[in-house]
């Protein structure tokens, strides 16, 4: 995990949930908690044989609507793998890790380092 010029960026590996086996790397995604979901290019996705199942709208930051596919995959990092829907970038579109996954992979930003940490131990509810 590395940092540069006040973002991180992380490597990560996508895997198909339904044909597990098989992961492929992508290098230097930016850590984005602002984007719901991760963006990781359609090609790689395509590759792994995800299949598109739901078309999601997005509003980017100058206010302009676009729409994307999105599909089912596992998202790995650091040793931990969470299964996410995940959006099919784009020629020009970003690769992203989003909030979703990061929630799932139960990491978090440390704002002083700006690096991926625990989340530590996740809310429960209270028991009866």
């Amino acid at each position: 995990m590395s940092h540069e010029m006040g973002t991180c960026r992380v490597d990560i590996e996508i895997e198909n949930p339904m044909r597990p086996g098989k992961l492929c790397a992508l290098r230097s995604v930016l850590v984005h908690t602002g984007a719901e979901l991760s963006w990781i290019p359609a090609e790689l996705l395509e590759s792994l044989g995800i299949e598109r199942y739901s078309r999601w709208r997005f509003r980017q930051a100058d206010g302009t609507i676009l729409e994307r596919w999105t599909g089912s995959a596992f998202v790995h990092l650091g040793g931990k793998r969470a299964t996410d829907d995940v959006v099919f970038g784009e020629p020009g579109d970003l690769a992203v890790l989003g909030a979703r996954s990061l929630e799932g992979l139960n990491l978090r930003i440390d704002p002083v380092s700006r690096r991926l940490v625990d989340a530590g131990p996740a809310p429960a509810a209270a028991t009866a």
